[in-house]
């Protein structure tokens, strides 16, 4: 009977077929071609020259790429503290049995996330504002003139201040993801570990987190992933500056393609960050899973 209600081979392929296709020529396909521009000097249109292994050679010499990835690197740990770390809090809290309206605080958390990069990108931009900025009127009324600065021109500070937008709208999105999987950890295994004598902070580092661990995992690919190619909201805030100290791999990459024309180069740059970005996130996977391996109370 099972043998005749199982769709045959050639069926689950026929409906995999259409993804397949829209992930080759969306993802796969233009990886390819960024590579293979990667070996020419090529500044668009039909003249191009191979130039081999140049580009990617410069790349390892290229102190503004490497300043743009070391700022990718701030705003990915800023991130993953600040959204995953608040989510996990507030997935805790929202968890527990003495907070009310949970549906209504799920809502308000999420709403940020379904705004556009670029409106929470121009919202806080009129934050940091030197003359009408929220930030500085509330210094300002509180007495403390001395700290009124213009924030986004501080260049040792500055991408601090661009990670913080990005914390604030994507707190939501890993707060809905920690719940579900909070609410997929049977209360009995919770209640048994308050009878063995792990409350408060033990139950959640020896049964909670070793119970989220894959979860935590995702939240983590994800949010590096995200940020790793993080554009808009910088693009929108700061363009970059002042000078190149808020720089990220991927407004460089554009600059250097689309205002410097420098096709081939950028191509090369995109697979660079490919690969970092690979990199990084196997390495952070390995060393969130080594942590977050079961634990005896």
């Amino acid at each position: 009977m099972n043998n005749v209600l199982q769709p045959k081979k050639h069926v689950f392929l026929i409906y995999l077929l259409p993804g397949i296709i829209l992930y080759t020529f969306t993802v796969f396909v233009p990886i390819v071609y960024a590579l293979y521009y990667g070996f020419f000097n090529w500044s668009g249109g039909m003249r191009m020259k191979y130039i081999g292994l140049k580009n990617f050679a410069d790349l390892l010499k290229d102190d503004v790429f490497w300043q743009s990835f070391s700022n990718n690197i701030i705003l990915t740990v800023v991130c993953i503290i600040g959204q995953i770390g608040f989510a996990f809090l507030f997935a805790m809290l929202l968890n527990s049995k003495y907070i009310k309206f949970k549906s209504i605080h799920r809502t308000m958390a999420y709403l940020p996330v379904v705004l556009s990069a670029v409106v929470v990108g121009f919202i806080w931009s009129m934050i940091y504002d030197f003359n009408y900025g929220l930030l500085n009127t509330l210094l300002k009324t509180f007495g403390a003139t001395g700290a009124i600065r213009p924030w986004l021109s501080q260049s040792k500070i500055a991408i601090y201040l661009v990670s913080i937008p990005l914390v604030w709208q994507f707190i939501g999105f890993y707060l809905v993801i920690l719940m579900a999987a909070f609410s997929s950890i049977d209360k009995e295994i919770l209640e048994m570990a308050e009878i063995d004598g792990a409350n408060g902070i033990k139950k959640v580092i020896y049964v909670t987190l070793p119970m989220v661990k894959n979860t935590i995992l995702v939240c983590v690919t994800l949010c590096i992933a995200g940020n790793m190619k993080a554009f808009d909201h910088i693009y929108v805030m700061t363009a970059g500056g002042p000078g190149t100290a808020t720089s990220v791999m991927a407004l460089y990459a554009y600059n250097t393609s689309f205002i410097r024309y420098q096709m081939g180069y950028g191509s090369a740059m995109s697979i660079f960050i490919l690969v970092l970005s690979l990199v990084l996130i196997g390495g952070s996977r390995s060393v969130i899973s080594y942590f977050l391996k079961d634990k005896e109370v």
